[in-house]
């Protein structure tokens, strides 16, 4: 039973960095229309001209202003998760970590941090649809007391490239083909599986994406790993390399790959509207951050190599420690100032964490920087409301496009006598921060590294840990893939490298795609991890969308008895019917309808209560009710049917209502309903 029903039901704290962003929130309904120097307008329609039918003249200052500004309000969108969305929220730590970081937001429990967060796609541009199957991107922006701290991961816990300078191939490869430019939407054209089928380190990368870690359900129920090794360093300069995962407190959970491609046509923003609405309700989304930590003495213990992206940290082996809980509770108030010009880079960081040798990693410290420069235009980016730290900031840059800061000092260079040698640099001991001193030796070379030349063993693993629905919708999704490939060439390489993962998949992919299986096997590796399986994660009828297909003459105590439980439960419930207005109950029970059978989608919800009644055109009524059944049942979505809609299914032999609950002589329908709204999927249904 779910026991999530009011959880988030708890006034917003302020914090520190929103108190900070007030002073550059401007309200402007009220106020007359200016110029931006101030002047009133008295006139906002119509062009300064020689006569009413006559030519406009030069000295409209305020057409030029106005048009000017507008076409240059784009800038550069990101190269890489380009389409994404976010919120404000705040991190509380759930224990010291001093024994391994001298981070001073992770030094003592209960101790609070202001953050931004982005989600993004990676593929996609600015106007791209949400759900497609793709990585997605999470950046948090702690605004700590030490300065910035940007921890940047991804859905999930490996890389495609081995190292950086594969970065831009990869990528070319995965967005949109350069003759065409038609986004791959789904990495379904040949250039990508081309360089999957001859860059093999891609392939396991590539393998989660086909999963159903490729289609999250939502932003509130991703999975989210650091990829990269990090190294924390306590005050007595002690190094512990740390791998960072963000867990969804709802559990992890995905779209099915028909409802993803459907989704996306009925509501390209359905993950940002998703998340909006949901901190609207005060349903705050909660996350997790958990670390992974490795003694540096024991770098070469395990079998896959600590540095290297590709791979992922067994949680059975290396565990999870969560260390604190991230809450998302205030939406942004305007999209470009905060999710457009939020800037992310890996090099922000706080005393007491650094930097491993990790070759992604130490080529991503200098990527971000540049991207940054580009997208804002200036240097003096970090000075925008949304990137600006919470703490001052002094130092001896200057000027640059768009420097609004007023720096009154006469000096400007350091070292110096005239401002006695300030700003001052601080020593480690009183918070400067200070690399770890990490011993490097080697001849200078661009040779990988023999330990990151295992490209199979961990594919062939987390295959191993997916169960049998988990396997079968990856199966699909790399034979729907692969089946839009029109080189065949193409299609038979990747067949034959995914023989490596599994025989029997890599044939079923060959037959369904129409190319030759393939010649060996997979690599003799038996081992699994539950932990890899997103089906060992929790499930909660909490913020689940439920949808109350219901007309006219229902029953009012029944219905309205359930509602009331829904909504003890915390389920958001959308009343649907045919027009909007008011429904009214036998019993003359009136409930407003929130959407119409036209506005909505069952695509949209995650389980449906079947009501029924009757309506002005009640044969479309019928017709609608159905589909929407249809489609619940067909994506093995719970149903609830109540006493008055038990006509629109119907128990045969070719049926098992696995998820289905019935009211009619069953007293304990409602908590009977909230538990299948919890499971979310019925797999074992016919």
């Amino acid at each position: 039973m779910d026991d999530k029903s009011s959880r988030n039901q708890k006034p917003v704290e302020k914090n520190l960095k929103n108190e900070q962003l007030d002073q550059f929130r401007v309200q402007n309904t009220g106020k007359p229309m200016t110029t931006n120097q101030g002047r009133k307008i008295s006139d906002d329609e119509d062009q300064l001209k020689a006569g009413e039918r006559g030519p406009s003249l030069r000295q409209d200052w305020h057409y030029f202003e106005k048009m000017t500004h507008f076409v240059r309000e784009r800038i550069p969108p990101r190269v890489v998760h380009a389409r994404g969305y976010g919120a404000h929220g705040e991190f509380e730590c759930y224990q010291s970590m001093k024994q391994f970081t001298k981070a001073g937001f992770l030094q003592e429990a209960g101790k609070k941090t202001s953050v931004f967060v982005r989600f993004s796609t990676a593929q996609g541009d600015r106007g791209s649809k949400d759900t497609a199957r793709d990585l997605r991107c999470w950046g948090t922006k702690f605004y700590t007391e030490e300065g910035n701290y940007d921890l940047t991961t991804i859905a999930m816990p490996v890389l495609i490239n081995v190292d950086a300078m594969k970065f831009p191939d990869a990528m070319h490869a995965f967005q949109s083909e350069p003759r065409t430019d038609m986004p791959t939407a789904s990495g379904a054209h040949d250039n990508f599986w081309d360089y999957v089928a001859n860059n093999p380190e891609a392939l396991h990368m590539v393998l989660w994406i086909m999963s159903d870690r490729g289609i999250i359900k939502n932003y509130r129920m991703m999975e989210s790993w650091s990829i990269n090794t990090y190294l924390f360093v306590n005050e007595q300069e002690v190094p512990t390399f740390v791998r960072f995962v963000w867990k969804p407190v709802l559990g992890v959970h995905s779209l099915l790959q028909d409802e993803a491609q459907k989704i996306g046509g009925i509501d390209p923003d359905f993950h940002r509207r998703d998340l909006r609405e949901a901190i609207d309700r005060g349903a705050y989304p909660e996350y997790e951050l958990g670390v992974q930590l490795i003694p540096m003495e024991d770098e070469f213990k395990y079998d896959f190599d600590v540095l290297d992206p590709t791979k992922f940290w067994p949680e059975e082996i290396v565990p999870v420690h969560l260390i604190g809980k991230m809450t998302l509770n205030r939406n942004v108030d305007n999209a470009f100032a905060e999710l457009e010009q939020v800037a992310f880079n890996p090099a922000n960081v706080v005393p007491g964490i650094d930097f491993s040798n990790d070759p992604v990693l130490q080529g991503r410290l200098i990527a971000y920087q540049s991207a940054q420069y580009h997208r804002l235009g200036s240097g003096n980016f970090q000075d925008l409301p949304i990137n600006r730290s919470i703490c001052p900031f002094h130092n001896n840059q200057r000027q640059g496009y768009m420097r609004y800061r007023i720096d009154v000092d006469h000096v400007n260079y350091h070292e110096n006598s005239l401002a006695n040698n300030t700003p001052y640099t601080t020593p480690p001991e009183k918070g400067g921060y200070e690399h770890y001193p990490k011993k490097v030796e080697g001849y200078v070379t661009r040779n990988r590294s023999e330990s990151f030349t295992d490209y199979f063993t961990q594919p062939r693993i987390f295959w191993n840990s997916m169960t049998p629905v988990g396997k079968r919708h990856t199966i699909e999704a790399l034979s729907y893939q692969l089946g839009k490939v029109k080189s065949e060439s193409v299609r038979q390489q990747n067949v034959n490298l995914l023989v490596n993962v599994d025989r029997e998949m890599a044939c079923i992919i060959a037959d369904n795609i129409g190319v030759d299986h393939p010649s060996g096997s997979h690599v003799p590796i038996s081992t699994s991890y539950p932990s890899l399986s997103q089906y060992n994660t929790p499930s909660y009828a909490y913020t689940q969308k439920v949808g109350v297909l219901i007309g006219n003459g229902f029953n009012g105590k029944e219905v309205t008895n359930v509602l009331n439980i829904l909504n003890q439960y915390g389920v958001f419930v959308v009343i649907i019917s045919e027009t909007l207005g008011i429904v009214t109950a036998a019993d003359g029970t009136k409930i407003k309808v929130d959407e119409t059978f036209l506005t909505s989608s069952p695509y949209l919800l995650d389980s449906l209560y079947v009501v029924g009644g009757h309506s002005k055109s009640q044969e479309k009524f019928i017709q609608d009710i159905i589909e929407y059944v249809r489609v619940a049942y067909q994506h093995y979505k719970p149903i609830g049917v109540a006493s008055t809609g038990q006509s629109y299914i119907q128990t045969s032999d070719k049926n098992k209502l696995a998820g289905v609950v019935f009211a009619k002589n069953n007293p304990d329908f409602g908590k009977d309903f909230v538990s299948a709204i919890a499971q979310q999927r019925f797999w074992d249904r016919k």
